[in-house]
């Protein structure tokens, strides 16, 4: 039976909680007969997840001995990492690729999306998020080395936040520690949109919180995946640590 969401160790201790919000390219059959009418080559590219996230982010969940919560669904079938009212919420036209399937959505299936897959996800992780009172919310991304028609992006990593900095400046600090990196400070995009996954489930209730994306390119295969895990984790502990 399908489920619009997959939890991995809801029983590991850690106070972070990791979150994935863009893991996975899948269309349900209940949304346009499981598919938005465009390529297979497109459905592969960053408009419909974000490449890497979602094994990195277990990677991540396991080294750091946290729970993981990553979608099951399509970003352009419905997105996860925006809030309900968001014009963005089902997107029309991404980085030059027309979505057939969203062009004209009629208010019964924009619901259905909303009700079955949307809101089930958040729920779940409302309630993880809260199966302790001092939860951290570390939430996996991933971008595209490049935009068509845009320039290169230099950056390796980067960190998204607003209010909170908590952990974001300390993070910030040691990753620009590393020589061999380029990092994003709210690059390559800025801060938190209303009504986000960070904005719904952290900074709402004043837990501490970090978006990390990682260049796509760098987290391809399992063996980077799990690299960039080994890496990362020693620094998340550290900056917890201290909040």
């Amino acid at each position: 039976m399908y489920q619009p969401y997959d939890i991995a160790g809801a029983a590991r201790p850690s106070r972070w909680l990791v979150t994935c919000d863009h893991a996975a390219n899948t269309v349900p059959d209940f949304v346009n007969g499981g598919s938005l009418g465009i390529a297979p080559a497109d459905m592969a590219r960053h408009i419909a997840y974000d490449v890497g996230a979602a094994g990195l982010a277990k990677a991540l969940a396991e080294t750091l001995g946290a729970p993981l919560i990553a979608t099951n669904f399509s970003r352009l079938v419905i997105d996860p990492n925006r809030g309900e009212d968001d014009p963005t919420l089902v997107m029309k036209l991404y980085d030059g690729t027309v979505i057939p399937a969203n062009r004209h959505v009629s208010d019964e299936d924009f619901a259905r999306r909303l009700n079955r897959l949307y809101r089930p996800y958040h729920t779940a992780l409302a309630e993880l998020a809260a199966r302790r009172a001092d939860t951290a919310i570390l939430s996996i991304h991933s971008f595209t080395p490049q935009l068509r028609g845009r320039p290169p992006r230099p950056w390796h990593v980067g960190l998204l936040y607003a209010a909170d900095e908590r952990l974001a400046k300390p993070l910030l600090a040691r990753l620009r520690a590393e020589r061999d990196l380029c990092i994003g400070d709210n690059e390559p995009y800025g801060g938190h949109l209303p009504g986000d996954t960070i904005a719904r489930h952290a900074i709402a209730h004043g837990r501490p919180n970090i978006l990390i994306e990682l260049r796509n390119d760098l987290i391809a295969t399992p063996a980077q995946q799990q690299a960039w895990a080994v890496r990362l984790a020693p620094m998340l502990r550290e900056v917890l640590d201290h909040v």
